[in-house]
């Protein structure tokens, strides 16, 4: 048995959470859409992951290097996106959005 400790995992729904609360905002990588990815602050989420996202913008992505092109962004506004589409939530940098 080894001496380091293990953190225990926060459940997903936990993380929406706590991103909620704090008003983070947060970067959205969507499934199947590498070329864009959504930033913004959630506002509401239910038990199927879908999402509310207030100050939503649709940030391309540069396929060969992978990097956002927040200068070329769309601003979208209150969207809703469906728990299905999302594949990794993250906090957001905070330079461009």
């Amino acid at each position: 048995m080894s001496g380091k400790q293990q953190k225990p995992m926060m459940p997903p729904i936990n993380c929406i959470y706590n991103y909620l609360q704090q008003q983070t905002t947060v970067t959205f990588w969507l499934f199947q859409q590498t070329q864009m990815r959504i930033k913004g602050r959630i506002s509401g989420f239910d038990e199927f992951m879908n999402v509310v996202v207030d100050e939503a913008v649709e940030v391309p992505v540069d396929e060969k290097s992978g990097e956002e092109q927040v200068g070329r962004s769309t601003r979208l506004g209150r969207i809703l996106l469906k728990g299905d589409n999302i594949t990794l939530i993250t906090a957001a940098e905070e330079e461009g959005v």
